[in-house]
């Protein structure tokens, strides 16, 4: 779930863009030939972002970088292996867990969603008949986006909300109800809005398919295969491992006045559509492998990688839980970008999994993450 707090509602978590303001101060490992990710790292700081951490992988090297403070109070630096929120990045994992099941032949794309979760998509236009998994998945289902609902907003995104309802959980059944309280934005498949409320069903969809949790099937068919010991689904549970640093905003429509360390808070309110926790490392070895073939058949890589048109975003488009962005050098990068309360990340890697970068910004207010990643796959 990508929340830009100073907007209130959840904006695509598919832009590569975010903006932020801090003390300049990095640091780098390895650092041949990237250069221009380290500027664009240290230029973020100076607009702003409290702190980055970033962790690139080119074929058998690892290079990581940080800047700024990982404790605004402390002053202490951010870690290259510190953990964050990953938001929207979440709806990767998601996916690949519904291809792996497409894959096992316990569902289809094709499935409606009424079939697996009869009732649940329904009322103000909702029709869960007329809505099919793979519509779900590539935001083409026209399903409201629960996070743009204002209440929420307010309760989930502002100062005094947010202050007050920070540790309230929130079931996945709640969030589908806030969706359908509202008409649709259009009929399914005939055109494309980011919904976080299509993943929140979508994790809905596996449990009823698999009996278990989108969290108890994303660690055992993920998380443990590819040993991401610093990735975990928290559920409730309103901390962030260590080592991590802390998260702040502004909680208001604006990128001045006071900041606020929202670090602590429960996740339930992203669900499967943004609630996970990794660290750069980890979400590198990911997508990596995601797209090396790893991790899924051909056939449903081919699915996850078949993209529509999205609006709003230059040279991009959307796949099944993944984006395909043409950047200024001619190289299309896979992955997803995610925001939460605090903390805006990205994951992207090359069409062959050879050349990967993550990295978070512990900030949701300004920072420019799009020069980031130019600057890793275009940079001189």
């Amino acid at each position: 779930m990508t929340v830009r707090t100073t907007v209130v509602v959840a904006t695509a978590a598919v832009a590569l863009t975010v903006g932020f303001a801090a003390p300049a101060m990095a640091a780098g490992a390895g650092d041949g030939g990237h250069d221009a990710t380290r500027k664009a790292v240290r230029a973020a700081v100076q607009d702003g972002v409290p702190g980055v951490t970033l962790t690139a992988k080119d074929g058998g090297s690892t290079w990581s970088t940080t800047a700024g403070v990982g404790n605004l109070k402390t002053h202490a630096p951010r870690s290259v292996d510190d953990r964050y929120r990953v938001g929207s990045i979440t709806k990767t994992f998601v996916s690949t867990v519904l291809l792996q099941l497409e894959a096992e032949g316990r569902l289809s794309l094709d499935d409606t969603v009424e079939k697996w979760l009869p009732g649940v998509v329904h009322g103000n236009g909702h029709d869960g008949s007329r809505i099919t998994v793979r519509q779900l998945l590539n935001h083409t289902s026209g399903i409201f986006n629960y996070t743009a609902d204002e209440t929420f907003g307010r309760t989930y995104f502002l100062k005094d909300g947010f202050l007050e309802h920070r540790y309230d959980t929130k079931t996945p059944e709640q969030l589908v109800a806030v969706a359908m309280a509202h008409q649709p934005d259009f009929a399914p498949g005939t055109s494309w809005n980011y919904s976080n409320t299509n993943y929140v069903v979508a994790g809905m969809v596996i449990q009823k398919v698999t009996g278990r949790s989108y969290g108890e099937e994303i660690r055992h068919r993920i998380i443990d295969p590819l040993h991401l010991t610093a990735t975990s689904v928290p559920g409730t549970r309103v901390t962030v491992p260590q080592p991590s640093s802390r998260a702040y905003s502004k909680l208001a429509q604006t990128a001045t006045g006071p900041t606020y360390d929202v670090t602590r808070l429960n996740p339930s309110l992203a669900s499967s559509s943004g609630e996970m926790i990794s660290d750069s490392a980890d979400l590198d070895r990911f997508y990596a492998a995601l797209l090396k073939g790893r991790l899924l058949p051909p056939k449903q890589l081919k699915e996850m990688k078949t993209t529509v048109a999205v609006e709003g975003i230059p040279n991009a488009r959307y796949g099944l839980g993944l984006m395909d962005r043409k950047l200024s050098c001619g190289v299309h990068v896979w992955g997803h970008d995610g925001g939460i309360h605090g903390s805006s990340s990205v994951a992207v890697t090359t069409a062959d999994g050879r050349h990967s970068v993550a990295f978070n910004f512990n900030g949701d207010w300004s920072g420019d993450t799009d020069a980031v990643v130019e600057a890793e796959f275009c940079g001189e």
